[in-house]
């Protein structure tokens, strides 16, 4: 049992599967820049002085979670186990230059590298920060299944899964209508799709459907202008990249984006 220091830095959208498993991924850095990922914590039933957001750094006892087999994976002692925030790292400007210096310390570059360090045994790498060379699109595409199925939303109950409404009245979290997918090249020239499962992007999406009255085109041509032409053409975009458990050693390219990092670029003048 270690007291560790994390940098949050990931929480993906809330999925579930008959299992159990990847109902919600935290994840985030130890001070010396190693990725740590955190399952599972009780997030909605902690107190709100325990109820971190993105770049707090934490502190809490953990142990490896020696039902996940990902190296990365550890879990706290118990569902009581505290929480103490103990600050965080403020955007810095808009060149983030404090959170680079955690987040940078190893990117990925090359898409099948990567892939091939996730299926070695040995290593099994599970999360990366990933530059990519190119980004070629960001679309949306229509889920088959825009609702929790009812044994699903069961489990929800079960496992009180629950947010509050305006009124502060407990509902599910609702189920992305829309899959939001990533088209780019890597450094080898390999074209890579990957759908992103941040957090903020379905609260964005849920965001502007509110504001456009329901208008899910609007809402995600808004989503597709905050990722696309805003981060991925304005930003030094780098993306947080994880596998799930179920599928790491079966896919083909087992990663998700998982979080982006989108800082303003550094500008280098040349002295004459």
């Amino acid at each position: 049992m270690v007291k560790t220091k994390v940098l949050i830095t990931v929480k993906t959208y809330p999925a579930i599967s008959k299992k159990y498993d990847e109902l919600v991924c935290t994840a985030g850095f130890r001070e010396d820049g190693s990725w740590i990922r955190i399952y599972p914590i009780q997030f909605r039933k902690r107190s709100y002085a325990e109820q971190y957001k993105k770049y707090d750094w934490i502190e809490l006892d953990l142990i490896k979670n020696n039902s996940d087999f990902r190296p990365e994976s550890f879990r706290p002692v118990s569902h009581e186990t505290p929480i103490i925030k103990t600050g965080e790292i403020k955007p810095d400007g808009d060149t983030w230059e404090e959170r680079r210096n955690i987040v940078l310390k190893n990117v990925y570059h090359n898409i099948s590298e990567l892939i091939a360090e996730a299926k070695n045994k040995e290593i099994c790498t599970s999360l990366a920060v990933f530059k990519p060379t190119e980004v070629l699109d960001f679309v949306y595409k229509e889920e088959q299944e825009r609702t929790w199925s009812p044994d699903k939303l069961a489990q929800f109950q079960q496992l009180n899964l629950f947010e509050k409404d305006r009124n502060n009245n407990i509902q599910v979290v609702k189920k992305l209508p829309y899959k939001f997918i990533y088209r780019f090249k890597d450094n080898a020239g390999t074209i890579c799709n990957l759908m992103i499962e941040d957090w903020e992007t379905g609260q964005l999406y849920w965001n502007s459907l509110r504001r456009h009255d329901g208008n899910e085109q609007k809402a995600c041509e808004d989503v597709r202008k905050k990722y696309f032409d805003d981060f991925a053409k304005t930003r030094d975009l780098h993306f947080f990249l994880g596998t799930t458990k179920v599928h790491h050693f079966r896919a083909t390219n087992p990663f998700v984006i998982i979080g982006t990092f989108h800082p303003k670029p550094i500008v280098q003048y040349k002295l004459f």
